[in-house]
C-alpha cells in the first residue's frame, strides 16, 4: 500500500465553486451538447406549437371542407411535417432518460473511476462523499431545468393540436403521456441516479452504461405497468351491442353477469362461441376500467412520485457502495493498493 499523492502541478480542487468549475470543465462535451439538444428540442416545440400546427390545422379544415375528394385541395404537406415534427420530438423527449443513464454511467462516474481521474480528485483534499455529491447535483440540476422546460413545450405543442388536427395523439398515447409531463423528469433522474450507481459498482464505462441502460429501460416498462394502479380508476358499464363508454388510460375490461359480476371474457373465435359461453355465463353486459382526462394529473404526480423515490433509493445504493469501496466518505482515502 503507498500513500495517495497528486502530482506537484495538479490544481487543488478543494473549494466548492473551484470543484464545479473542474466539473464542468472535465466534461464540456456533455454539456454542450446537452445546451445544444435542449435548444433544437425547445425551438421545434415552439414551431409546434404555432407554425406547424397552424398549417396543419389549416390543412385539415380545408380537407373535411371538401365534397369530393378525388378533386380536393390541402395542404397535406403541412400535416405531414406536423406529424413528423410532433412524433420525432416525442421520441427524443422518450429516449432522454435513457441518454442520461447511459451518460452518468459510462462518462460520469464509470470513466473517471476507471481512469483514476476520482483517485486524483481525492487526493486534493476532497472526501468521496463530496465528490459523489457534486456529481448528482451539478447534472441533476442541468436535466431538472432542460427537460422539465422541454415537457412544459411538449404539452404546450400538443395542446395546440388537440381538437383542431384529427392525427394529433390522444392524451393517453403512451409516449405523448410521459413526455407531456413530469415522469420524463423523474425518469431522467432516475437514469442519472441508475447510471452513477453502476459506475460504483463496476468501476468501468463501457459495463456500466450497460448496466445504467436496461436498469432505466426496464424501470420505463415497469411504470406503464404499475401507473394505472396508482390511483382509483372509474368504471363505466354498457350492453353488448353498445359496449361500455368511455376512453383513457386503460386498466382492465370483460363483461357483466345478471348478478352484476364482472369477469374475464372466455376465450372463443366464432359467433356461435362466443354466443354459447355468453348464455353459459348468463352475460347481459360490458365493463371498462379506465383513468379519464380528468386522471392526468393524479397519474402524472403519483407515478412522479414514485420514480423520485426510486431515484433516492438509487442514490442510497450509490453511496454505500462508494463507502465500501473507499473505506470512507467524510475523509479522502489516504492509500490505495
Amino acid at each position: 500500500m503507498t500513500a495517495l499523492t497528486a502530482p506537484a502541478t495538479a490544481p487543488r480542487t478543494s473549494g466548492g465553486p473551484r470543484l464545479t468549475v473542474w466539473l464542468l470543465r472535465l466534461h464540456r462535451p456533455a454539456l454542450y451538447t446537452w445546451v445544444l439538444f435542449v435548444l433544437l428540442a425547445a425551438a421545434l416545440l415552439l414551431a409546434l406549437r404555432g407554425p406547424l400546427a397552424d398549417a396543419a390545422a389549416d390543412g385539415w379544415r380545408h380537407f373535411d371542407a371538401c365534397q369530393d375528394y378525388s378533386t380536393c385541395r390541402y395542404d397535406q404537406n403541412a400535416i405531414l411535417r406536423y406529424k413528423d415534427g410532433y412524433d420525432y420530438a416525442t421520441v427524443a423527449l422518450s429516449a432522454l432518460p435513457l441518454a442520461v443513464a447511459a451518460w452518468a454511467g459510462a462518462a460520469l462516474v464509470g470513466r473517471e473511476l476507471e481512469s483514476g481521474t476520482a483517485t486524483l480528485t481525492w487526493s486534493q483534499a476532497v472526501s468521496p462523499a463530496r465528490w459523489l455529491t457534486l456529481r448528482l447535483a451539478v447534472p441533476a440540476l442541468a436535466v431538472t431545468a432542460g427537460s422539465g422546460l422541454l415537457v412544459l413545450l411538449h404539452h404546450l405543442a400538443w395542446s395546440a393540436g388537440r381538437g383542431r388536427i384529427f392525427t394529433a395523439k390522444p392524451w393517453y398515447d403512451t409516449w405523448t403521456f410521459h413526455a407531456n409531463g413530469p415522469t420524463t423528469v423523474a425518469l431522467a433522474l432516475a437514469g442519472l441516479a441508475a447510471g452513477a450507481f453502476a459506475g460504483l459498482l463496476w468501476r468501468r464505462a463501457l459495463p456500466a452504461l450497460v448496466l445504467a441502460l436496461l436498469f432505466t429501460a426496464a424501470l420505463r416498462a415497469l411504470v406503464e405497468k404499475v401507473m394505472p394502479h396508482l390511483w382509483p380508476a372509474v368504471t363505466t358499464v354498457g350492453s353488448l351491442r353498445q359496449g361500455a363508454p368511455g376512453w383513457g388510460v386503460y386498466v382492465d375490461e370483460g363483461l357483466v353477469t345478471s348478478t352484476g359480476a364482472h369477469v374475464p371474457r372466455p376465450p372463443c373465435y366464432s359467433s356461435a362461441e362466443c354466443g354459447a359461453e355468453y348464455a353459459r355465463l348468463d352475460v347481459v353486459g360490458n365493463y371498462h376500467t379506465f383513468h379519464p382526462y380528468s386522471h392526468y394529473w393524479p397519474l402524472q404526480l403519483t407515478t412522479t412520485a414514485a420514480l423520485l423515490a426510486v431515484t433516492g433509493l438509487l442514490v442510497t445504493a450509490a453511496f454505500l457502495v462508494l463507502r465500501r469501496r473507499t473505506g470512507a466518505l467524510r475523509t479522502a482515502p489516504e492509500a490505495s493498493a
